[in-house]
């Protein structure tokens, strides 16, 4: 049994009891944990609740210049066909404020992300767990910021000159846009509601030998269920619409010149239009998981359109379903550091040092923060730097006592692919493009669940 005590913080709750997780794992796959927890609660009882606010922006950060697409080999953008974005909510409950960012972009360093958002937590008085920057994981977008893990296991794909200039614009615009969003802050409201799309299928083709390849395998386990966050001003108005839901945004192939926010990009515009107000996408556990139709040339363009009904009319009936929400929410944001062991062999660089502990005896552990929100008593949305696959998530998912329970990918960077032990030890492209051991999802998974109930029993 391993202790782990809730440091106190200013404003913390003074019933908040210490949080303990029994590993029950043998001594060469020990994992530890760390947690480090800043719960924000309610007003004196008695006392009137502050109101709930919120205020959403949306960006274009899309380039006006060529740039080296990210995502398969590089290769250098002929056009842009449809335009990126940073989309920002901030919340604020009155005690607690709270800064979620869905960018469309590929993939970014864990320690880029933390530097971004911890200098403009900072700056903004708020802990760094309270900004989170997720990616749509668009593969036809330039690359920003330093390689990260990626660049330690496909050194092919960054032997270019990086345009510093365009990481310049991405910054800027996002911390620009958390300042605006952060000011015209007004009076809301929260509902949450699901849905279902049969836009997305397993990617994890087995051949008659076996062999695992990128492809589809419609037997293999997938996450269809949309997960719906809706924010209305108090006159009932839509302010801004977050749309959960797993799915690689490959529509467009490794052979595709033209800049684009991919499939992500296209429902997000389209659910827009129909309602009137900013719709941020926020991948799910995509690791093992494409979209329907995926990387078809030279078809695939015209392939864009047809997710408009696989999943912006889903994601929009789920929004006409969604009838009650509430101006009475509560928030709290806490973070969690997994220690897990690191893939042997693997070469580490000083841009990542704050993310791997070597121990006197040589032996070498990975730190993987993750990040919780819990919102009033029936809702959590938790995140990780990964391409998670997509059975740990719904595993988590089905055993949460919260009855809403949402996993957001590609969230403040990426350690790369998560598979479970089993797809692990099968192989394949996912299976040696990540940095952990076959063991880490049943570490992982076993400790997000303890937390989840730890933080469920922690009521106000």
């Amino acid at each position: 049994m391993v202790e782990l005590q809730v440091p106190r913080t200013e404003g913390a709750n003074p019933t908040a009891v210490p949080v303990f997780f029994e590993l029950g794992i043998q001594p060469k796959n020990f994992l530890f944990v760390m947690v480090a927890c800043m719960l924000f609660t309610l007003p004196v009882p008695g006392a009137s609740a502050p109101a709930f606010r919120a205020a959403v922006v949306k960006v274009d950060i899309t380039p006006d210049t060529p740039q080296m697409l990210r995502g398969y080999s590089p290769r250098m953008s002929t056009k842009v066909h449809d335009r990126l974005y940073h989309r920002i909510v901030a919340l604020d409950d009155g005690t607690t404020s709270f800064v979620l960012i869905s960018s469309d972009l590929c993939s970014l360093s864990p320690a880029f992300c933390d530097r971004v958002t911890g200098d403009l937590a900072r700056d903004l008085g708020l802990p760094p767990e309270n900004i989170w920057w997720s990616i749509t994981h668009t593969h036809s977008s330039p690359y920003v910021g330093p390689p990260g893990i990626p660049g330690l296991l496909m050194t092919n794909r960054f032997q270019f000159r990086m345009d510093e200039s365009y990481t310049a614009l991405v910054e800027k615009h996002l911390v620009d846009g958390v300042r605006q969003a952060r000011q015209r802050l007004e009076p809301a409201k929260l509902g949450v509601g699901r849905g279902y799309a049969e836009a997305n299928i397993n990617r994890r083709a087995r051949d008659v030998d076996g062999q695992v390849r990128l492809g589809m395998n419609p037997s293999a386990p997938v996450d269809r269920r949309i997960g719906l966050l809706r924010l209305d001003k108090s006159d009932g108005a839509p302010l801004a619409l977050i749309a959960n839901y797993a799915m690689h945004a490959t529509v467009l192939g490794a052979s595709n010149t033209f800049v684009s926010a991919d499939a992500p990009g296209i429902v997000a515009e389209y659910v827009e239009e129909k309602i009137g107000a900013p719709m941020l996408y926020l991948n799910g556990a995509a690791g093992n998981i494409a979209p329907i139709y995926s990387t078809r040339p030279p078809a695939e363009i015209r392939l864009l359109n047809q997710f408009k009904v696989l999943l912006g009319d889903p994601i929009l009936d789920a929004n006409r379903r969604l009838r009650a929400t509430t101006a009475v929410v509560k928030l709290r944001a806490c973070r969690i550091i997994v220690e897990t062991p690191k893939r042997r062999g693997l070469e580490w660089s000083d841009e990542l040092k704050d993310y791997l502990r070597v121990a006197k005896d040589g032996t070498e552990t990975l730190l993987v923060p993750l990040r919780f929100l819990r919102i009033n008593d029936d809702t959590v949305v938790w995140s990780a730097p990964m391409e998670m696959f997509c059975e740990i998530s719904n595993e988590i998912r089905d055993r949460s006592p919260f009855a809403n329970t949402l996993y957001v990918g590609y969230a403040n960077g990426t350690f790369g692919y998560l598979p479970t032990e089993q797809e692990y030890l099968a192989g394949g492209y996912e299976s040696v493009t990540n940095p952990f051991t076959a063991s880490a999802a049943g570490h992982l998974c076993a400790v997000v669940n303890r937390h989840l109930r730890e933080i469920h029993a922690a009521r106000d």
